[in-house]
């Protein structure tokens, strides 16, 4: 596991979070749909940049 993983995984779930968050207090639907896509994409560039595909 790479540094660069772990922090994107790290930002994804902190992104994840923020738009749990969010949800719960009620803020537009559009900066949750943001917060989410964000942490997707984060999550999603951390798990393929792990050693383990190659």
């Amino acid at each position: 596991m790479t540094t660069a993983s772990t922090l994107l995984i790290a930002a994804g779930l902190f992104l994840g979070g923020g738009a749990y968050s969010f949800r719960k207090q009620g803020l537009p639907t559009g900066v949750v749909v943001l917060l989410a896509g964000a942490a997707a994409l984060c999550l999603v560039a951390g798990v393929l940049r792990l050693e383990v595909w190659q």
